[in-house]
């Protein structure tokens, strides 16, 4: 009997409706658990480099993971994975809710998806039978919609289901994919895949559940988890704040917090969006996804003025940042709209709160013009503005068109220097937290597979970790200073491996952004579960192993070094104020640090041979060496003879 894992892949090929059902490679979950892991191993094998990915030949991937659906904390979340059309490499993204462990109730693992519907579709899986239906009648609906006339349809209210709005539709590139109305799994351009597919939704109905190897270690695993997670400061702050909290952290501790398109890392208008005053004013209570005791996520309304009545599921951080201080606004109830407007259309919001930031900074500089933006008027602070703009993004009209493709691709169709103020890695707009502040979160976005992705690293040991514990871990005191470049390469693999590890298990971030951090409490739960015998050191190896890939996937696309980069601001313009005033990202040692612990080639950035065989991947070594992308290690004597 197989624990943890439900042993099947739905195989699904839009193109001639062909459904079919394959076993779990036990060898392959055991190496890569799955989620982000499997899903990683699957895009590799089965993609062709060099394709295009809004075309048929893009393989679009859902992966679970084996703590997916039981008492594991945190254990809500799912993985979409596919070539990504923001940056031609790889692309994913990770979302919470409650679809993820309906699907492994359904009883699979994962769900590849293959070529293209002639017309719109959703797909419908109600446990062993699936089909392919129509969706003609549900296409040009937004999110909303969608999952009502679903949910009517299929006579159930308690089905969950992942769709895209109308950004995925019209191949918005930085679209996303919306589950049960509130949760977003919003990087990389997934939804614009979806879209590039026909396939507007999965719905999903299971009526199995897991089979736990022994149930009362899990049950005591989870209770230990509990008080590890309950003792923890950040975890109470973000139980009663959410990640709104972290208004207060990156504006007044760190001065890093994005400023009118990280012109500055302090916003003098804070006191307006911290999360204290988005509870006292707007929260009516928290929301939790699958198995999750942070209950991070909240219910809010606007009482008054000209928003009043307008209710939501969802305020992140990151809503409330990319409408506010991003374009100098200081009304968060603008944001709140934003926040739901991107979720009705389903469009990544970090993204879209990177390519305002980019056209007001270029309105601001004289490169677009009242004539260029249909008469909007681009300034720092027009809340009218970005809101009228998230809607031309979203149907493609005017400069939306052109700020649609993302702020790389924009500014090379605008030109006149806007060059200077799209601020992306690897084609992907950066998050809300400015690595002037944060070396290592600087290093972290440069080496992300995603492009400028905090969430593959989330450093942050960097500003909260004793400098006693940094040199145990780390090798040095100074990697406990944020601003110092020492022990940043170090700190960053390590993180990288246990964020990987724990997106294999599919176990939230938050959760493990407190003291389940460490691997030991991760592991005794999916031992727990699956009856395996993993140590504690096999968590970083997995996540090792699952970071090779990654990177294995974008050096054949072309990705080197040279593309392990940051914008030009946050490398060569200091913070001019604020707790982080006079620095900047120290990029290249920490590069040159990182590569060595990673034992890649420093000079080019690539996985050796040596590397990648002695993590079990022979054959991407062995591929990568044919395309000639990584040289042939050196033989020796014995092998010559």
């Amino acid at each position: 009997m197989t624990y943890g894992w439900m042993g099947t892949i739905l195989r699904v090929n839009l193109t001639n409706e062909r459904i079919t059902k394959e076993p779990l490679d036990k060898q392959i979950a055991t190496k890569f658990l799955g989620g982000r892991g499997l899903n990683g191993i699957t895009l590799f094998r089965e993609l062709k480099a060099g394709i295009d990915p809004l075309s048929a030949e893009n393989v679009l991937l859902f992966g679970m993971g084996p703590c997916n659906g039981t008492l594991s904390l945190g254990s809500g979340r799912y993985n979409i994975t596919a070539k990504s059309p923001m940056t031609g490499g790889f692309g994913d993204s990770n979302s919470g809710g409650f679809w993820g462990p309906e699907l492994k109730y359904a009883g699979y693992d994962q769900i590849i998806i293959e070529g293209k519907a002639e017309k719109p579709v959703y797909l419908w899986i109600d446990g062993d039978e699936v089909e392919i239906r129509n969706a003609e009648k549900l296409w040009g609906r937004d999110t909303f919609e969608t999952e009502q006339i679903l949910k009517e349809e299929l006579e159930d209210p308690r089905i969950q289901m992942l769709y895209i709005g109308q950004a995925g539709e019209n191949l918005v590139k930085f679209a996303n994919v919306m589950t049960g109305l509130y949760r977003a799994a919003g990087r990389t351009g997934m939804g614009s895949v979806m879209g590039s597919k026909n396939l507007k939704a999965i719905a999903v109905r299971g009526n199995n559940g897991v089979q736990i190897a022994h149930p009362d270690k899990l049950q005591e695993a989870a209770l230990k988890a509990y008080d590890i997670l309950y003792s923890d400061w950040f975890a109470q702050l973000f139980s009663e704040e959410g990640s709104p909290c972290l208004v207060n952290i990156y504006n007044n501790q760190l001065g890093a917090l994005v400023t009118r398109n990280f012109q500055a890392g302090v916003f003098e208008g804070a006191e307006k969006i911290l999360g204290k005053y988005f509870d006292e004013n707007y929260k009516v209570a928290n929301k939790g996804c699958f198995s999750c005791p942070l209950h991070c996520g909240c219910f809010y309304m606007i009482k008054e003025g000209p928003f009043a009545g307008l209710r939501w599921g969802k305020a992140e951080f990151a809503t409330i940042i990319n409408f506010t201080s991003r374009v100098g606004v200081d009304n968060i109830e603008v944001a709140l709209r934003a926040g739901i407007l991107t979720d009705k259309y389903g469009i990544d919001l970090i993204s879209m709160g990177g390519v305002l930031g980019f056209a007001f900074e270029c309105y601001e500089k004289g490169i677009l013009t009242a004539k260029d933006t249909d008469g909007l008027k681009l300034e720092w602070g027009n809340g009218d503005a970005v809101l009228e703009l998230v809607r031309k993004v979203v149907f493609q009209e005017g400069l939306g068109k052109i700020l649609s493709e993302g702020v790389k691709r924009a500014a090379e169709v605008i030109g006149k220097g806007s060059e200077d103020y799209a601020i992306h890695t690897k084609g992907l707009e950066h998050i809300e937290c400015d690595p002037r502040g944060l070396q290592a979160w600087g290093l972290g976005y440069a080496v992300s597979s995603r492009g400028a992705d905090h969430l593959r690293a989330l450093p942050a040991f960097e500003y909260t970790i004793s400098p006693e514990k940094a040199k145990e871990l780390y090798g040095t005191e100074k990697a406990a200073d944020r601003f110092s470049t020492e022990g940043k390469g170090k700190m960053v693999k390590w993180f990288e491996e246990l964020r990987a590890f724990a997106d294999s298990m599919e176990i939230c971030k938050y959760i493990t952004r407190t003291g389940l951090l460490f691997p030991e409490p991760l592991v005794e739960m999916l031992n727990a579960v699956t009856g395996m015998e993993y140590e504690p050191d096999d968590a970083f190896k997995i996540g090792e192993r699952i970071v090779n890939v990654e990177r294995a996937f974008n050096v054949r696309e072309g990705f080197s070094r040279k593309d392990d980069t940051l914008p030009k601001r946050f490398l060569e313009e200091p913070l001019m104020e604020g707790p982080s005033k006079g620095h900047v990202c120290d990029l290249e040692p920490m590069l040159d640090d990182y590569y060595k612990f990673r034992g890649w080639d420093v000079k080019t950035g690539l996985p050796t041979r040596a590397k990648l065989e002695e993590l079990g991947l022979s054959e991407i070594a062995l591929e990568l060496q044919k395309m000639g992308k990584i040289p042939p290690e050196k033989k020796t004597r014995l092998e010559k003879k």
